[in-house]
């Protein structure tokens, strides 16, 4: 089980990318709040929420500060700004819609030319509840995932399929970067009279004391 809200060791922030009504705000709310909404409007410019969650057999708890991007081309000027300081991604296509997951190549240029080249991607196959009307097979994407060194899912907003296992898996690969990023560091500076360790404290520390830093890649 999570800690309280307001005790964990990390706080990571996650865009969520992809074309318009490609399902990113059910996802968001199914993650964060299990709620789904059929008729919910497409996002103007930015909106988040957060979740906490347990990563590993360590006990760490993950703040998830999980930002949901416009699809919208008008508003792509305004939240590529928002992809500084991220740490994970997870880039959404909708399995019934190729021309989305043809538009998958365009949104990955993008965050790769504004957010940290370590960056955490996540390839999300949405709608799987729609699979009759299904036009990206599953195959083809798991195969581009490969290709471009992704992790790759297929949800359901609708139905709560695989949503808790794409976020978490695309948070416990940053938190593993993380910490073993920390420990390099502590080893390297402890040879150099141990002042790694207090470079291990603090991400997680300042994680605590000052919410609206992020730890970087």
């Amino acid at each position: 089980m999570s800690k309280d809200h307001d005790d964990y060791d990390y706080l990571f922030k996650v865009v969520l990318i992809g074309d318009s009504g490609v399902g990113k705000s059910n996802l968001l709310s199914r993650f964060t709040r299990n709620e789904f909404c059929s008729e919910s409007k497409s996002t103007i410019g930015v909106e988040f929420a957060t979740r906490c969650i347990e990563v590993c057999l360590e006990g760490k708890t993950v703040k998830a500060q999980i930002w949901d991007t416009a699809g919208q081309e008008r508003y792509r000027a305004i939240t590529s700004a928002y992809y500084r300081g991220a740490v994970g991604a997870l880039l959404v296509y909708d399995i019934t819609k190729s021309e989305s997951y043809d538009n998958v190549q365009k949104w990955l240029k993008e965050l790769r030319d504004h957010a940290d080249s370590n960056i955490v991607i996540t390839l999300v196959g949405n709608k799987t509840d729609l699979k009759h009307l299904r036009s990206v097979q599953a195959e083809s994407a798991a195969e581009f995932s490969s290709i471009e060194g992704l992790s790759f899912v297929e949800t359901s907003a609708c139905e709560s399929t695989n949503v808790d296992v794409a976020f978490k898996k695309n948070l416990t690969d940053v938190y593993h970067i993380i910490s073993k990023k920390s420990c390099s560091s502590a080893e390297v500076d402890d040879k150099n009279g141990g002042a790694g360790i207090i470079e291990v404290k603090a991400i997680s520390e300042s994680s605590k004391k000052n919410p609206s830093k992020c730890c970087n890649v």
